[in-house]
């Protein structure tokens, strides 16, 4: 949900990168944070094991002149794929405005890309949330690996459904269409953040700024 400061007119939208083990979802931001100007982005925390997995989770800010009059950042955060950590992934997920699905190409992990979409789903439920009111991003990592099933399958297996997610294919390692994720989902949530101020406007009977919202 996004979080509105009236003292020092800011606005703040919590995006969140699920997926399976080593899918590429820490990657993905650490291109981000190796990317983007240091004017518009702060640091990387990330908390790892020794294996090098996420542990608890990723985050990053990135600012971005998006709301007239307010400055506007994106909290990114990562989520660790085990099932272990379930009880994280459910925490992290809680008010989230959008999501990106990082699915892992490898022909082999498929039916892991598949569990931990339900499982995303299944958390969203226990978050009051769902798949269907968030702006969600499919993206196709390591399309580079030899054994990569063919986009059209992945398109059937986690997006198969009436109102299609955007979806793109990557290669986080190189940098490849992070950005374009980045920019696809922060849009979405933005579009949808508008969206609601309209039905509050429509509500009440009058326009209502960004400064008389504490939420939205």
């Amino acid at each position: 949900m996004s979080s509105i400061r009236h003292e020092d007119r800011s606005i703040s939208f919590k995006i969140v990168y699920c997926g399976t083990p080593l899918c590429g979802k820490t990657t993905n931001i650490a291109q981000l944070h190796a990317k983007l100007d240091l004017s518009c982005r702060g640091d990387l925390v990330s908390l790892s094991t020794a294996a090098d997995r996420t542990l608890f989770f990723d985050f990053l800010s990135v600012e971005a002149a998006a709301v007239p009059g307010y400055r506007t950042s994106f909290q990114l955060y990562t989520v660790p794929g085990q099932i272990t950590y379930n009880a994280t992934l459910q925490l992290v997920l809680r008010e989230a405005d959008g999501i990106v699905f990082v699915a892992d190409s490898q022909m082999d992990r498929q039916r892991a890309n598949l569990q931990a979409f339900q499982n995303l789903e299944a958390n969203l439920r226990l978050n009051g949330s769902s798949l269907e009111k968030l702006p969600v991003v499919l993206q196709y990592n390591k399309r580079d690996v030899p054994n990569a099933a063919p986009v059209e399958y992945l398109e059937f297996l986690l997006n198969n459904r009436p109102n299609r997610f955007i979806s793109f294919e990557s290669e986080a390692k190189k940098g490849k269409n992070v950005i374009a994720t980045l920019n696809a989902v922060s849009q979405a949530v933005l579009a949808n953040f508008h969206q609601q101020m309209m039905q509050a406007e429509a509500t009440l009977g009058q326009p209502r700024r960004a400064s008389e919202m504490s939420s939205v």
